[in-house]
């Protein structure tokens, strides 16, 4: 066994992984009885290297997050200057100078009025902030019973208790249940999955998902909800992207009732679909954008909060305040990070890259719709969902059972053994997700997709 494959302690690396290591949203069944924990401990560009020296190509950009590629020596430079000069200090009542100007670009890169910016360490916390702002605000303005929310059947917005309240993923809350009250749920935006009347009408089944938000707001009492939760694309369930018009119907119904709408852009945010902020790639503007990940690559944690003007208003003066804050919200190492990760944007034109190769990554992605177990490929930029079926021509899914077996018994372990990190997924109908670095273009894309075609030709030969 190599010296780098073992702890300062002289165990090795999977052994002691199995023994002290709790992973997030982990089996811990799977590497009983000598199970190998994959250890992944080097990335350069798009790809990521295991501790026995095999090569990934990084399908998910780490979890949604490494938009700039792995091993980027100047975002790991930006860190250390800034820890040698101030390595900490908090934002409760003092400022830094990397979190000044790290809100200020960010205010300036919102659209419309959205020109405070909260801090927070990732997005999860963010969500909770916006929540937390959204019902302290109709307090102060004088409409204290606003305070529930509205999201989506099947969205992530977080772990925490708050952020988990308004997550629609019923699997994932049940064991923390009682949660925040005065989370509710309406129709996401899964053409795939919409009405059979509606699935050959973009346009009306936007139209229709939306006025199911306003059929909500009406049925729980305008007067007692006080924000709308949506993703620009939403992730959990397979990357399902707005249908034409919903943001602009969205947008009405929310002013008609005098409801916050927040646009959550952990993963959307950051060239993910194309711009900066997603919202501007669906031409909306939110009351709210929380957002973390690509803030910063993934290379320091970072997440926030970015709200309007009007809604920073009542705290402008006098004795109030927001009581909310994170220790290490606006890390001062984080925003020098952010700061340099989007200089790298400027500089190399990401942006325009994924706007000019995204129709090719989706063409790629495509030609997979040959395969009798592809249904569907959908998302936007450089976010997709391939869904998976029994029967392409009934859309007939999998059953628990079914998606078991292919998911965890099958497909994650013989994408991986691949060499193709991406997510296979069950939170809805059986998917798997891809999200790659924002660097990479059409060779990296035919890659994916061969790589995807003979694990899912060998899938469909063993059902």
């Amino acid at each position: 066994m190599s010296a780098g494959n073992v702890t300062p302690r002289g165990t090795a690396r999977t052994d002691a992984a199995r023994e002290h290591l709790w992973m997030h949203f982990t089996r811990h069944s799977t590497f009983a009885d000598g199970g190998e924990v994959p250890i992944i401990v080097r990335g350069e560009g798009a790809h990521v290297y295991d501790a026995a020296g095999k090569e990934y190509l990084d399908g998910l950009a780490g979890l949604f997050t490494v938009q700039v590629g792995h091993g980027r020596t100047e975002l790991a430079e930006a860190a250390s200057r800034q820890a040698q000069q101030l390595a900490f200090f908090p934002l409760w009542s003092y400022a830094h100078p990397t979190a000044i100007d790290l809100a200020e670009r960010l205010a300036h890169e919102a659209p419309g009025d959205l020109d405070r910016v909260f801090f927070t360490s990732g997005g999860g916390e963010a969500v909770e902030a916006a929540w937390k702002l959204a019902k302290q605000y109709f307090k102060l303005v004088g409409k204290p019973t606003k305070h529930k929310v509205i999201s989506r059947a099947i969205a992530y917005h977080g772990t925490t208790a708050g952020a988990l309240s308004i997550t629609g993923i019923p699997e994932v809350k049940a064991p923390f249940e009682p949660l925040v009250p005065g989370g509710f749920r309406a129709p996401n935006t899964n053409l795939y999955r919409a009405p059979e009347h509606l699935r050959d009408d973009p346009k009306a089944f936007g139209r229709w998902a939306a006025d199911r938000i306003g059929e909500a707001i009406e049925f729980e009492g305008a007067d007692t909800v006080a924000a709308v939760f949506v993703e620009p694309v939403q992730n959990a369930g397979g990357c399902f992207p707005p249908p034409p018009g919903y943001f602009e119907r969205l947008r009405e119904i929310c002013d008609e009732h005098d409801v916050l709408l927040v646009s959550d852009e952990t993963i959307c945010a950051f060239g993910r679909i194309g711009e900066l902020f997603a919202c501007k790639d669906f031409d909306y503007v939110p009351d709210i954008i929380t957002c973390a990940k690509g803030l910063t690559s993934g290379y320091s944690p970072l997440g926030a909060m970015i709200a309007s003007s009007r809604l920073f208003e009542p705290f402008a003066h006098g004795d109030t305040s927001f009581a909310h804050g994170y220790t290490f919200g606006g890390h001062p190492v984080s925003c020098a990070v952010a700061m340099e990760n989007l200089d790298i944007f400027e500089r190399e034109g990401l942006v325009q890259h994924v706007h000019e190769n995204a129709p090719h990554f989706r063409g790629a992605l495509e030609r997979l719709l040959d395969l009798p177990i592809v249904g569907d490929v959908r998302g936007a930029g450089f976010f997709y969902g391939i869904e998976l079926v029994k029967d392409r021509h009934t859309r007939e899914t999998f059953s628990g059972e079914e998606a078991e077996r292919l998911l965890r018994g099958f497909l994650s372990p013989a994408l991986f053994e691949a060499g193709l990190y991406c997510r296979a997924d069950d939170r809805g109908d059986p998917v798997i997700q891809l999200a790659p670095p924002l660097i990479i273009g059409p060779r990296e894309f035919d890659d994916i997709e061969q790589r995807l075609r003979g694990v899912l030709t060998e899938a469909w030969a063993r059902l």
